[in-house]
């Protein structure tokens, strides 16, 4: 599969990305939003996890998703919330219009030369792009279990504390928040299956994974006889002023 058949392949699980993705801690969208801020632009908003997380932070929060399906979702989760076509290369914003620009669990599918420049674009003059991403920890024996039957392809896999991002964003701040997504077994299982290596494998495969994630609930003492999966997440947060 080629990088732009993963990344086009949310749309046909929304649903499963909308029940069974994690939101994000408030903490990350306060990092993100300068004080008094206008007008936030979510990039890659997906479902709106993130959005609405900015919600009430900023005058006017803007979602750009280029998934006709992703962005009918959001806006029916948050019909308040402008949600436009468009990409982190490509955002649909007047120059100079934006507080800040966030990216949540997108930024690897945008060029970061081109994301940086556009972004750089779209922000007034030092506005803050924000990037953030929630990747599961993996400490505990069943969450090792786990990742270890949800391994990604190398080349998807990436240095989530250190992103590479373009010119004119130099060196920014970093920070981690960690947390615990307690959520129903059916909401865990369709976090696993809206995983883009996971919606692009062949169905037997597919169905063989989500089979052995249901075994090692069942299995685990740690999980096995709960009406809820005890998910701990780790959110990276980068914050970086423009010029």
């Amino acid at each position: 599969m080629t990088f732009e058949q993963h990344a086009q392949s949310f749309g046909s699980a929304a649903d499963a990305y909308e029940h069974g993705r994690p939101g994000y801690p408030a903490e990350a969208a306060a990092a993100l939003v300068p004080e008094g801020a206008r007008l936030v632009v979510d990039v890659g908003a997906g479902t709106g996890k993130f959005t609405r997380t900015l919600v009430g932070r900023a005058a006017e929060v803007v979602a750009v998703e280029p998934d006709p399906a992703m962005r009918r979702l959001l806006s029916s989760v948050l019909p308040d919330v402008r949600a436009l076509d468009g990409t982190g290369e490509a955002i649909p914003l007047a120059d100079g219009s934006a507080d800040a620009v966030t990216f949540a669990q997108a930024w690897h599918w945008v060029h970061p030369g081109r994301g940086a420049t556009e972004a750089a674009r779209v922000l007034r003059p030092g506005g803050v792009l924000g990037l953030v991403w929630n990747v599961r920890d993996e400490t505990r024996p069943w969450a090792q279990r786990l990742g270890a039957l949800m391994k990604q392809p190398e080349s998807r896999v990436m240095d989530y504390g250190a992103p590479v991002v373009g010119a004119p964003f130099d060196d920014g701040t970093y920070e981690q928040f960690h947390w615990v997504h307690e959520q129903e077994r059916s909401a865990f299982l369709d976090m696993v299956a809206s995983r883009s290596y996971v919606i692009v494998l062949p169905p037997a495969e597919r169905t063989a994974l989500l089979d052995a994630v249901q075994r090692l609930l069942d299995d685990d003492p740690e999980t096995a006889g709960r009406a809820t999966v005890p998910v701990a997440y780790t959110t990276h947060v980068h914050r970086y002023v423009g010029p």
